[in-house]
C-alpha cells in the first residue's frame, strides 16, 4: 500500500468508530486482527472480541470523536502510526478529552494488528 492508501484506511477505521458503525470498522480488519491497549495490559484477538469492545465503548458514551490526526507511515514495512485527540461525550453531556497514539500493522490491505497507547482511563474496556 502507498502512504496515502494507509492513511485512507486509518481514516475509514476512525469514521466507523465515530459513526458507531462496526460494519464499517470490520471492513478494515483482518479476520484474526490482534487489538491491544498497551497502556492498560489489554489484548483482544479476532473480530468478535473487537466488536464486543466497541459495543461497550458505544454503550458507555453518547458520542466519540477522533480528530487532529498526525500520521507517520512506513510503506515498505506496511505500518502506520497516528497521534490524535479524542473527545468522548458521556450520556450526561460531559466530555472527556484525551491524547492517544495508535500503531497499525497492515497485511493484505487490512489491519492485522492495532496497538493503542491511551492517555488516562481506559475507555475501551470497562472493568
Amino acid at each position: 500500500m502507498t502512504k496515502q492508501q494507509m492513511i485512507d484506511l486509518v481514516e475509514r477505521y476512525f469514521q466507523g468508530v465515530d459513526a458507531m458503525n462496526f460494519v464499517e470498522i470490520v471492513d478494515t480488519l483482518d479476520g484474526d486482527c490482534e487489538f491491544t491497549v498497551e497502556t492498560h495490559g489489554v489484548r483482544l484477538q479476532g473480530i468478535a472480541e473487537i466488536e464486543r469492545m466497541f459495543q461497550r465503548l458505544w454503550d458507555d458514551h453518547a458520542a466519540v470523536r477522533h480528530q487532529n490526526f498526525l500520521f507517520v507511515s512506513d510503506a515498505e514495512e506496511s505500518c502506520i502510526a497516528v497521534q490524535f485527540s479524542v473527545v468522548n461525550t458521556h450520556h450526561d453531556g460531559s466530555e472527556t478529552h484525551k491524547s492517544n497514539c495508535n500503531f497499525f500493522e497492515i497485511h493484505n490491505d487490512r489491519f492485522s494488528r492495532i496497538a493503542v497507547y491511551m492517555a488516562g482511563d481506559n475507555t475501551l474496556i470497562s472493568d
